[in-house]
């Protein structure tokens, strides 16, 4: 297959050395800023994103940019009719809004807040864990999680899955709560705190708190390695999905969708 990324960063390059491995072929990168992507675009110019990806021939697109800019690629992508996989998070308010206009243009777009095959695994754990802790009240819930100095948006997308995995499950929380706490938290919110640090590419942690124990569910990334590698197999099974007909053109899919 040959694949357009949009977004050439540090995720860029690991999805390409990832898709590569896997025998693909790398049609075009687009950047901003990146000196080594192939096509360079002033920041803003999603036409000139579009133009690009167009015109290298490619059969799939892997979008990972920044949350200033994903909207507006998404927007330029879509109607060129190739699957669209994007990585890029903290634009979870507009799915509603891009599920609207894949339908209007009869574009395939699948997006996750985290393409990790272990982290995808982590929220059944915390389906389950949540279901069993639920007829206890003295254990309260919390999460927390903590990401590379580099990471734009906070809390993650990832953590803001779990807290929804973790609200779908019981009927004590029924608020999430990202920022700090001025007063005395209500039972029913639920604490997303996080933490900026170094090079951490990722770590996420449920709390169930009582007066007697603590148990902590983690799930701690090596690298980003993971999330590229499952960003490939996304776009593979996407595409192919659109291609034998498994997959309706013009929606919006999710991990649990494809896998």
């Amino acid at each position: 297959m040959k694949i357009a990324l949009v977004g050439y960063g540090k995720m860029g390059h690991m999805i390409a050395e990832c898709a590569r491995s896997c025998g693909h072929e790398i049609a075009v990168t687009v950047d901003v800023a990146a000196d080594d992507a192939s096509v360079k675009v002033p920041a803003g110019d999603y036409e000139a994103v579009a133009r690009a990806v167009k015109s290298s021939g490619a059969e799939g697109i892997i979008e990972f940019s920044h949350p200033s800019a994903v909207m507006g690629n998404i927007k330029a992508l879509l109607p060129l009719g190739i699957p669209v996989v994007v990585g890029t998070t903290g634009w979870n308010d507009r799915h509603q809004e891009v599920s609207d206009f894949a339908a209007s243009c009869g574009g395939t777009i699948m997006t996750s807040s985290n393409f990790s095959i272990g982290v995808n695994m982590l929220y059944k754990i915390i389906d389950e864990a949540v279901k069993i802790m639920e007829p206890f009240s003295e254990y309260d819930i919390s999460t927390w999680e903590m990401h590379h100095n580099q990471k734009a948006d906070s809390p993650s997308g990832t953590a803001l899955e779990i807290a929804k995995h973790i609200l779908a499950n019981t009927g004590r929380k029924t608020e999430i709560v990202t920022e700090e706490f001025h007063e005395k938290p209500k039972p029913e919110q639920l604490h997303v705190s996080s933490t900026r640090c170094g090079a951490v590419p990722g770590t996420h942690t449920v709390f169930f708190d009582s007066a007697a124990d603590t148990i902590e569910i983690t799930h701690r990334a090596r690298s980003r390695a993971g999330f590229a590698m499952g960003a490939v197999h996304a776009l593979e099974r996407l595409c192919n999905g659109v291609k034998n007909g498994n997959l309706v053109k013009g929606r919006l899919y999710g991990m649990s969708d494809l896998f």
